[in-house]
C-alpha cells in the first residue's frame, strides 16, 4: 500500500475534525498535516475505540487524552491493526478481556442461582423459627385482608355451615400439635383451593367443598393445610418472597411450597386423621379427581400444591381401616358444603 493514507484526526484540545495523512513509520504512525508531523503514535500505545461496522476509531496512550483518529481506508485501517500489536488491549474486542467478562457475568449468574435456589431457602429455614408468634400473626392479618379483598371478602357465614365447619376442624386441631392458634374459614370463590396463611389462619374455598364427595376429602386437605401452619411455611414463604411484595397474599395462593414442605405437610395430614380413625387415602383420591377433571386446566389447588405419583403413593402406602365415627353426620355435611349460602 502506499505510505500515506486519509484520516480524520481529532487533537483532543478541540471538536473540530482535522483531514491528516496517515505515514506508516517503522515504529510509529505519523499523522501528518499540511506537510508537517501533527502527531506521532507508537504502535505499542494505540488501541481501539470501537467495533464493529464503520471506520477504524483509535487513540494513543501517549497521545492527549482525548485525542482520536478515524481511518475509513480499509487498506489503511489494516495495516494499522498488523503494526499494532496491543490494539484490542482494554476493548470488548479483546478476546482475553471479553473472556473475563463472559467468565465473571457466568459467575454472577451462577451465584445469583445458587442465591435463590441454595441460601434463601436455607436463611427462610433458619429465620422462621425465630420469629415470635405474634410478629407472625400481626403479619398473617396483614395478609389475610389481601386475601379476603381478592377471593371473598369476609367469607362465607351460614350459621349451620358455621357449626359444621367448627366440629371438622375441631377434631382435626384437638389432635395438632400447632405452635399457634389455628382459626378455620371458608371463601366464597368457585375456584377449588385451599391455603394456610401466616398467623394459623386457613381458609377452603367454596369450590373445593362443591367437588368433595365426603367429609374425609375435606378433612384430608384441612389437615394439609394444617401442617403447613404447624411448619410455619407461610413465614418461610414469606421470607424468600422477601417480605417486600405488595400482593402476598396472591403469592401465598399461587406459589407452590417447597417438594419437602409439601411431603411434610402429607405426614403431617396423614397422621392427624389416621389419629382420628380415618384413613389419608380419601385425600389422595380427591386429588386425583380434581386433576382428572378433564377440564384441560389444573386448579389453582393444584398449581400451588403440585401433585406427584410419589406424594399420591406415599397417601396410599398410609392407609389404614376405618375404626373412627365419621367425622360430620350426613346432614352436618350437607350444612358445610352449603356454608355459602344465605340463611
Amino acid at each position: 500500500m502506499a505510505e500515506a493514507a486519509p484520516a480524520i484526526f481529532y487533537d483532543g484540545a478541540t471538536a473540530k475534525p482535522r483531514p491528516v495523512a496517515l505515514r506508516f513509520e517503522p515504529d510509529a504512525l505519523a499523522i501528518v498535516e499540511g506537510g508537517a508531523v501533527a502527531a506521532r503514535w507508537p504502535y505499542d500505545g494505540i488501541r481501539r475505540l470501537s467495533a464493529g461496522a464503520g471506520p477504524l476509531r483509535v487513540k494513543s496512550l501517549s497521545g492527549a487524552e482525548l485525542a482520536r483518529l478515524e481511518v475509513e481506508d480499509e487498506a489503511a485501517a489494516a495495516e494499522l491493526v498488523r503494526r499494532s500489536p496491543k490494539i484490542e488491549e482494554g476493548t470488548v474486542t479483546d478476546r482475553r478481556t471479553l473472556l473475563r467478562i463472559v467468565g465473571w457475568s457466568l459467575a454472577a449468574a451462577a451465584s445469583l442461582v445458587v442465591t435463590a435456589i441454595y441460601l434463601v431457602p436455607v436463611a427462610a429455614d433458619l429465620l422462621a423459627p425465630l420469629i415470635p408468634v405474634s410478629v407472625e400473626r400481626r403479619i398473617g392479618e396483614a395478609v389475610d385482608n389481601q386475601v379476603r379483598s381478592i377471593f371473598g371478602g369476609e367469607g362465607c357465614r351460614n350459621e349451620r355451615g358455621a357449626a359444621a365447619l367448627a366440629k371438622l376442624s375441631g377434631q382435626l386441631v384437638s389432635r395438632a400439635s400447632l405452635p399457634m392458634p389455628a382459626e378455620v374459614r371458608v371463601l366464597d370463590s368457585r375456584i377449588p383451593n385451599a391455603v394456610a396463611l401466616p398467623g394459623g389462619r386457613v381458609y377452603l374455598f367454596e369450590g373445593l367443598l362443591r367437588r368433595a364427595n365426603d367429609p374425609d376429602e375435606v378433612a384430608g386437605v384441612l389437615a394439609h393445610e394444617l401442617g403447613h401452619v404447624a411448619h410455619r411455611d407461610g413465614m418461610r414463604r414469606m421470607i424468600q418472597a422477601g417480605g417486600s411484595s405488595f400482593l402476598l397474599g396472591r403469592a401465598l395462593v399461587d406459589t407452590s411450597y417447597s417438594r419437602e414442605a409439601e411431603t411434610a405437610a402429607d405426614r403431617f395430614a396423614a397422621d392427624l386423621v389416621t389419629a382420628l380413625g380415618r384413613s389419608p387415602r380419601p385425600m389422595g383420591a380427591f386429588l386425583v379427581r380434581l386433576t382428572g377433571s378433564g377440564t384441560g386446566v389444573v386448579p389453582p389447588f393444584l398449581s400451588s400444591h403440585p401433585v406427584s405419583a410419589a406424594r399420591l403413593e406415599a397417601l396410599k402406602v398410609r392407609e389404614v381401616p376405618v375404626t373412627g365415627a365419621p367425622l360430620l353426620t350426613e346432614e352436618e355435611w350437607r350444612d358445610l358444603k352449603s356454608i355459602c349460602k344465605a340463611g
